[in-house]
């Protein structure tokens, strides 16, 4: 009996693999919005009922690819935060770390790219969602730093926003440039690397104070 619901669990898990591969696939060329769940399952080869054994609907499966494709970038940059603690050599590593990533899955940022401002409110909600934990695990990381001590939580949340919201956006230019799109890769590696050491110089001078609010 254990052996036959491992296949069969086997057996599921390649269909649900399947049909993720096969909206990642349309969605090359089309946003998710416009994507029928019969082109899904035509694709894959089983019927539209079998589609619902592993997906309530396309929004979920789209929330799925969220999961997916965010999960292994916040990979990537963690290990590359993780990697060195001296700013130039974290940049420089953080920023290899990113285009080795978009070369090895540009249809996760492609999916990202496009939908993180797309039709569907539940995909748009699952990649904000998705950032913001991000953020937060950024946030953890830099506060670890020695430069990071006596800052608040307030101080440490916006640098790691600042530094999500900057790897991704770079994620997306490497993504361009592999397209034929933009600045070629070796522009935007530059650029990317110059805007994260203007980010740390700004980091070492930051102080409290810096954040009150003036009146005039």
């Amino acid at each position: 009996m254990s052996a036959t619901l491992s296949q069969r669990d086997q057996q599921k898990a390649r269909t649900r693999r399947a049909l993720l591969d096969a909206g990642l696939a349309l969605l090359e060329e089309q946003s998710l919005s416009s994507i029928g769940l019969r082109e899904i399952t035509r694709a894959v080869g089983i019927s539209p009922a079998a589609f619902y054994r592993h997906f309530r609907d396309v929004a979920d499966l789209g929330v799925a690819l969220v999961e997916e494709s965010l999960g292994s970038l916040h990979e990537a940059i963690r290990a590359g935060l993780s990697a060195h603690s001296e700013d130039g050599a974290r940049i420089d590593h953080l920023v290899d770390v990113i285009a080795a990533h978009v070369r090895r899955h540009p249809e996760h940022i492609r999916f990202v790219a496009r939908e993180r401002h797309g039709g569907v409110a539940a995909v748009r909600t699952a990649i904000g969602a998705e950032l913001d934990r991000f953020a937060e695990e950024v946030t953890r990381l830099l506060a670890e730093d020695e430069i990071s001590r006596g800052w608040s939580a307030e101080d440490l949340r916006m640098l790691g926003e600042t530094y999500v919201d900057h790897m991704v956006m770079t994620a997306f230019a490497f993504l361009d440039a592999a397209l034929g799109e933009g600045p070629p890769a070796a522009t935007v590696a530059r650029t990317a690397r110059r805007q994260l050491r203007l980010i740390s110089l700004g980091r070492r001078y930051w102080t409290a104070s810096d954040g009150a609010a003036t009146t005039g």
